[in-house]
């Protein structure tokens, strides 16, 4: 890895939440880095945060890279800080639910990862962040050893991604993704921020011209099969869980082997996204072996 990532500086803020996130009982040996990249398409510095597992920095072997995306708003500690992936990503590497793995945690805001009216989040995600982490990360630069994942607006963005991209992720999975057919629900936070108006105003052709439905038919006519884990709540005050029985349906008639749906208790919430998290690694990490396998470099 370069010196310019080892030299990164954790802000006194984000450890000082982790310090308290975290117990210090914990003995696996990872650690969190926070850096950025300079974006040249959006002409600023994008800010992101990766999970190193125990052995990375004494080792030299790839490593698996999931990709996991906020909801609308959030930034590259969310994941850390209210999604608990630390700890949760060490016990299961522990357990030998999950191999170990890199996570990059890109702080998007409210871009919902898409080449909207205000920024291009797709295209910084895709063009910029994917390529940068390969060159400066020990990850396993091949489709089989590149997963992604999001909450809410990042399960939005995740199956936009996969849809658009599946010759580059092994397998995704979309915990509660606002993924509103025909359009948002009045009090959805799609209907108040730049990315989806015109004139300020909210645009119903922008989001259809985002959502997965615009993209569809392209998927299917790549013949690449991702596997998708989706996830809701059933008292979700979106209704997201109705949305996503739309989805299951399409992805069952396509790809009834490589899909998973979860309906379970709760709401739209990180409590839900917590456990929820968990399942939907251990359902990628079983693809991803399968693709390793399949590409005869394994570090499994």
């Amino acid at each position: 890895m370069s010196k310019e990532i080892f030299k990164a500086v954790r802000s006194v803020t984000a450890l000082l939440f982790l310090l308290l996130v975290f117990p210090l009982t914990v003995t696996a040996a990872s650690k969190v880095l926070f850096s950025k990249m300079r974006s040249q398409v959006l002409g600023t510095d994008y800010p992101f945060s990766v999970y190193l597992p125990d052995g990375y920095e004494t080792g030299s072997q790839k490593y698996p890279v999931l990709y996991l995306l906020h909801g609308n708003g959030g930034n590259e500690t969310d994941w850390l800080i209210r999604g608990q992936i630390q700890l949760r990503v060490d016990r299961l590497i522990e357990e030998q639910k999950i191999p170990p793995v890199l996570i990059v945690m890109p702080g998007g805001g409210s871009s919902w990862w898409v080449d909207g009216h205000q920024e291009p989040g797709e295209e910084v995600l895709i063009k910029e962040l994917i390529p940068y982490i390969d060159t400066r990360f020990r990850s396993r630069a091949i489709r089989g050893g590149r997963l992604i994942a999001g909450v809410s607006a990042g399960g939005y963005g995740t199956i936009n991604a996969v849809f658009k991209h599946p010759e580059l992720f092994a397998a995704a999975a979309a915990l509660s993704p606002a993924i509103y057919v025909p359009g948002p629900p009045p009090s959805s936070a799609a209907k108040r921020i730049a990315q989806f108006q015109k004139d300020g105003h909210f645009d119903l052709a922008i989001w259809q011209k985002l959502n997965y439905p615009a993209t569809w038919d392209s998927y299917k006519r790549k013949k690449i099969v991702v596997p998708l884990y989706l996830s809701s709540g059933d008292h979700d005050r979106f209704l997201i869980a109705w949305h996503l029985s739309q989805l299951f349906r399409l992805l069952y008639d396509y790809q009834p082997r490589q899909v998973a749906l979860r309906v379970v208790d709760g709401g739209h919430n990180w409590h839900l996204w917590q456990n929820s998290i968990e399942d939907a690694l251990e359902y990628m990490a079983e693809y991803i072996k399968v693709s390793a396998d399949k590409e005869k470099n394994s570090p499994f």
